[in-house]
């Protein structure tokens, strides 16, 4: 649920679903911490330059920013019958979204905090930039951070980086280059946003894992499930039927010297 709601969700949905997981003190904290990035937001420009500051000198919303695993656990009793027991990792990230998203971080302190940042921390960036649309401008001026975090392969860092920011700005090239990183590291293509409609009647993304499923049939490995999913949403949509995404494409490997 937090995980969906960190996509482009409004900050008011995810603090509320946030809030309903965490503990009192933990609720506190959040509040504090939030408060903190947003007096910070209001006392200065959205990208100050400080070139005085001491290396080592640090604003306190950032504290708040790197110690967000420390606060946020799930409180007891609130897994609901239905779901799962939140994931504290996950908590987490939501709570440092909020916190981009309060102190208005633009494209410089974006970029710094994925730079030098954790493996959470930087997920949480990633999370975040459809948050920060209006700040970190040009429009796809955060590009840089996806592109990066799709050469990894760390399939947080992966799934974190093609949701909603990735699926407005990526080209098309980039983009089946994306769904291709999601099948050969794991991720599932459901944390692709806009897969479907960017999916669609797109014969070169058809093209590219046809040939994937072919080297992988040709190696004597399993075909990913997932891949037959994209597959058939790249039909052309037919406009009396929806299309049986269910469905198994079948795949021939492609002819050996020996065959």
């Amino acid at each position: 649920m937090l995980t969906e709601l960190t996509n482009g969700a409004p900050p008011s949905a995810l603090q509320a679903a946030l809030e309903a997981q965490l503990s009192g003190a933990d609720r506190a904290w959040l509040h504090e911490a939030l408060a903190e990035a947003e007096a910070e937001a209001g006392a200065r420009s959205p990208e100050p330059v400080d070139r005085n500051r001491a290396q080592w000198s640090m604003p306190t919303w950032e504290i708040r920013f790197a110690e967000a695993g420390r606060h946020c656990h799930p409180a007891q009793g609130t897994a609901q019958a239905d779901s799962p027991t939140p994931d504290a990792q996950d908590l987490a990230a939501a709570a440092r979204v909020l916190l981009l998203h309060a102190v208005r971080a633009g494209l410089d302190t974006a970029t710094r905090l994925y730079s030098h940042g954790t493996a959470a921390e930087r997920r949480a960036v990633l999370l975040a930039l459809p948050h920060l649309s209006a700040v970190t401008t040009p429009a796809g001026s955060a590009l840089p951070l996806v592109e990066d975090a799709l050469r990894t392969n760390d399939t947080r860092l992966v799934a974190a980086a093609v949701g909603p920011y990735a699926t407005e700005h990526l080209d098309q090239h980039a983009w089946r280059h994306a769904v291709l990183k999601c099948l050969f590291t794991g991720v599932p293509v459901d944390a692709i946003d806009g897969l479907s409609r960017r999916a669609r009647a797109d014969s070169e993304l058809a093209r590219m894992l046809r040939d994937y499923a072919a080297e992988r049939t040709a190696a004597g490995r399993p075909v990913p499930d997932d891949l037959h999913r994209v597959l058939a949403l790249t039909a052309r949509p037919d406009t009396t039927a929806r299309p049986d995404t269910t469905a198994r494409v079948e795949i021939t490997a492609a002819p050996t010297e020996e065959s």
